[in-house]
């Protein structure tokens, strides 16, 4: 089928969303029709939490030196194909109907999931546009990611939570051994976790793929005299980021080390400058000064823990919060209603959106109708408004600003 219009080819790309794993099938598709995808330095980035964060300071360094820069990230806050960029600029719909086109009819054959669209889309358009380095973000997991089908020149792990553990696993440990499948063998891994326990889990895999090691944390955290976010890399440079949110900090100094690692003799003063001007929509983003409304794409419990500790001294009126029902929602709303004078619940359209109407009840929280009417009476009355949860919840919530 050829598809004339963009919509109708998107419809038909997201009704094939689930989780079918056929790696080695894939991996030979994209042999066949797009092999020098293989040939490109590849950066791959699994990990909790802070991923899209990390993808984004690490595109920023390389971008700033020169670099073209192939991303791939998720979900998408926009349109379906902006989770695919070269230097932040989302592929064109004209390229996306032109590739959809070519390929659709071996996709269906192949039974291919959305996800494996995605990469393959991704990595054709790189491959056309020559980059120089292409930045993967697992869309879940590791072991048996569609991403997981390359030799990377570097791996990252930002951390380990409690998130799709129907799929991944009961046991922090557990969940860590899915996301350290990515480890290649000779393959350094960098990562910004934390607790001994998932960090033995990283050690044994590297040890066993003889993979180097490297263990990376932000120091001494602060906030400068403008509410930004400061802290000294591992290597002892000064670095600022241009966001309130300290957990960017972790995210920032991974990136920070990983460039360092990958190209050691890369300018400092102009990765740092980059770093500093990097922005990411969703995470942490002022979307309007007066009043102040913030958009944090936290969305489990790690997430949203990370969120508060920003928050606890920012005297935020409204909390405006949806969760999807595979989430730790309970959890979340404890830790949120601490950090608002008010927590507001709101729906939106999505399958997998949790039952708001008995969170709401046992928690004695209000419910709203829908984002843009509670939206628009908040913004009325209060000066901090804060609006989280699921990043598709989200993305409905940036498209209201844009």
């Amino acid at each position: 089928m050829s598809y004339v219009c963009a919509k109708d080819a998107l419809r038909s790309i997201e009704s094939r969303r689930r989780n079918k794993k056929d790696l080695p099938a894939f991996q030979s598709f994209l042999k066949e029709v797009c092999p020098k995808a293989f040939t490109l330095p590849i950066i791959h980035v699994a990990g909790t939490n802070g991923k899209g964060s990390t993808v984004n300071y690490l595109r920023s360094q390389l971008q700033a030196l020169g670099y073209r820069v192939g991303t791939l990230t998720s979900p998408a806050l926009y349109v379906h194909y902006d989770r695919i960029r070269i230097n932040d600029a989302w592929m064109k719909e004209d390229v996306f109907l032109r590739l959809v086109n070519r390929y659709d009819t071996r996709w269906q054959a192949l039974d291919l999931a959305m996800f494996d669209i995605d990469v393959h889309l991704a990595m054709e358009w790189f491959v056309e546009e020559q980059v120089d380095f292409v930045i993967l973000e697992t869309g879940l997991g590791g072991r048996l990611d569609a991403t997981n089908i390359f030799q990377p020149k570097i791996c990252a792990i930002t951390n380990i939570g409690h998130d799709h553990m129907q799929l991944l696993g009961n046991t922090l440990e557990e969940i860590a051994r899915e996301k350290g499948g990515i480890i290649k063998q000779g393959v350094p891994l960098v990562t910004s976790e934390k607790r001994p326990s998932c960090l033995e889990v990283f050690k044994e895999i590297c040890r066993e793929k003889h993979a180097p090691f490297y263990e990376c944390h932000a120091e001494n955290v602060h906030t400068n005299r403008q509410g930004m976010i400061c802290f000294e890399s591992e290597e002892g440079d000064f670095i600022t980021l241009s966001t309130m949110a300290g957990y960017q900090a972790e995210n920032a100094a991974l990136a920070y080390r990983i460039i360092s690692l990958l190209c050691p003799a890369a300018n400092k003063a102009v990765r740092l400058q980059a770093i500093q001007n990097s922005k990411w929509a969703g995470r942490f983003e002022i979307v309007s000064k007066q009043p102040l409304v913030i958009i944090d794409g936290a969305h489990n419990r790690e997430g949203i823990e990370a969120l508060c500790t920003t928050l606890q001294d920012l005297s935020i009126d409204t909390i405006l919060f949806s969760v999807l029902k595979d989430k730790e929602g309970e959890r979340m709303i404890e830790c949120l209603r601490k950090v608002c004078n008010q927590l507001i619940l709101c729906p939106f359209q999505q399958e997998r959106l949790a039952d708001l109407s008995a969170l709401a009840k046992k928690y004695q929280l209000p419910l709203a109708q829908d984002l843009s009417s509670i939206l628009q009476q908040r913004m009325a009355v209060d000066q901090r408004i804060v609006i989280c949860g699921s990043l598709y919840f989200v993305s409905e919530a940036v498209k209201l600003f844009q």
